[in-house]
């Protein structure tokens, strides 16, 4: 019997990625980002896009959230629960991984 699941916590020096049976992808005949995963196809708004875009094991949630900030002229302070939330929710659903997991 497989033992469940233990919930990965998503912290300011995780480095999240995206696993290797998630594709993001820009549709060039809809003009808008496309996650391929098995089974599932979502289509996430510019943001979420931008913040799947550097999930790549590299930078940590502290260094994404900074870059966003300065991308989109916002406070770190201000943007962080929402990218934590979205990578929280998106490590849940197994599209994204962060630290054990990698």
């Amino acid at each position: 019997m497989t033992p469940p699941r233990r919930r990965v916590e998503i912290t300011a020096a995780s480095r999240p990625l995206l696993p290797p049976h998630v594709h993001l992808r820009f549709n060039e005949l809809r003009s808008k980002w496309v996650v391929l995963a098995p089974e599932k196809v979502l289509w996430p708004d510019e943001i979420s896009a931008d913040i799947l875009g550097r999930c790549t094991g590299r930078a940590t949630v502290s260094e994404i959230v900074a870059g966003l900030a300065e991308d989109y002229d916002a406070t770190p302070e201000d943007i962080a629960p929402d990218v934590f939330a979205f990578l929280q929710e998106w490590s849940d659903r197994l599209l994204v991984r962060c630290g054990a997991e990698q």
